[in-house]
């Protein structure tokens, strides 16, 4: 297993490799660059074309302009300090040089490291990616179970017509209904519109504390759970299926094995196997891939949001630290799964040529 294990381990970089490659090579083609920004806001103007005085609508009265109006000698001074001045291939050795050392350089506008930018927003990320994972399988683990025992019931069918409608619904689509109807003045006004707390937060007693943080956490979880939800719940519900049809399941029952015997003690530990299978994916939906799009919907100041804004704001060292986390946590959790295939069943080994 510990060779398999460095295997992997070794196959992590070129894949690790090959996207931050990718998007570096993009960033170089995208338009509004960290030194046009830096220019754009020092004529007083925005990258859209909209100035103080863009209201008159003249062409003179606003919009960005190039290098107009701005002293050469400084516009080298920025390139420099952002470390343009040299090319494209020298700055991509900078940083795999920086990264293989696990450093992530410095944020262009924020003026602090990206690893502190990065744990200064883990404990939100955290927070949102665990109660999702958690309620995830807390939910859909019994309901996959319950649909497998039920199998062809109308409750099995109108589960499955209601987790099908939940996954054909995007994270964020569900997010902003929800924000519709149950934070805004359409409907009802029952939960927070956005944040992770009250201004007051920090002075409650501890208890109204964590009350306040669940409070915000119930529209940003519902979005995240409901895709995952599905995916989980079906997969418990065909991997009971499949093993009902086993015949150590049929020898059990022939044997005078009750049903709940035979599904807690013996079914259950062979279904897991699939369900180590869907684990990595719902890890990375829960604390990696769904976060961007929630964190930033609803103003959650986590490593999500952290990363739309660097991408908007051109901070290109936070878009690709963020990137560099996030794909290795995503690696190693789909190492994880493979590995717990072996924890689950004895059956499965690793042997010389890594199967």
């Amino acid at each position: 297993m510990f060779a398999y294990i460095g295997r992997r381990l070794l196959l992590m970089i070129p894949t690790l490799l090959g996207v931050l490659t990718v998007t570096f090579i993009i960033m170089q083609f995208v338009p509004g660059g960290p030194v046009e920004q830096v220019m754009a806001r020092l004529q007083g103007t925005s990258m859209h074309g909209e100035g103080a005085t863009g209201a008159s609508g003249g062409d003179s009265a606003g919009g960005y302009h190039g290098n107009e109006g701005v002293d050469p000698a400084q516009v080298a001074a920025i390139r420099h300090e952002f470390g343009f001045d040299v090319p494209p291939l020298t700055r991509y050795v900078r940083m795999l040089t920086h990264y293989a050392r696990f450093d992530l350089g410095q944020s262009f506008f924020q003026h602090r490291s990206v690893w502190a930018l990065i744990v200064s927003k883990l404990p939100v990320t955290l927070t949102l990616g665990t109660c999702t994972l958690l309620l995830t399988y807390l939910i859909a683990v019994p309901l996959g179970i319950a649909k497998a025992l039920r199998r062809g019931t109308p409750f099995d069918l109108a589960t499955s017509a209601a987790l099908l409608a939940a996954y054909a619904i995007p994270g964020f689509v569900l997010g902003v209904l929800l924000m519709m109807l149950l934070s805004g003045d359409l409907f009802l006004h029952v939960f927070p519109l956005g944040g992770f707390g009250v201004e007051s937060h920090d002075s409650l007693p501890l208890a109204q504390r964590v009350l306040d943080r669940l409070w915000h956490l119930v529209l940003p979880v519902t979005a995240s759970v409901t895709t995952s939800l599905a995916v989980v719940a079906f997969l418990t519900r065909n991997a009971f299926i499949d093993e009902f049809s086993r015949q150590y399941v049929l020898t059990a029952r022939a044997k005078g094995v009750s049903r709940g015997a035979v599904v807690w003690r013996h079914v259950l530990r062979n279904a897991l196997i699939p369900l180590a299978t869907g684990l990595p994916a719902a890890f990375v939906a829960a604390y990696v891939s769904g976060s961007l799009l929630i964190e930033t919907l609803f103003s959650l100041d986590g490593v999500g949001r952290l990363s739309y804004d660097a991408i908007v704001g051109r901070d290109y060292p936070v878009v690709l630290g963020a990137l560099f986390v996030f794909t290795v946590v995503s690696l190693f959790a789909k190492l994880a799964g493979d590995l717990a295939y072996a924890l689950i069943d004895p059956r499965i080994h690793f042997g010389s040529n890594g199967r």
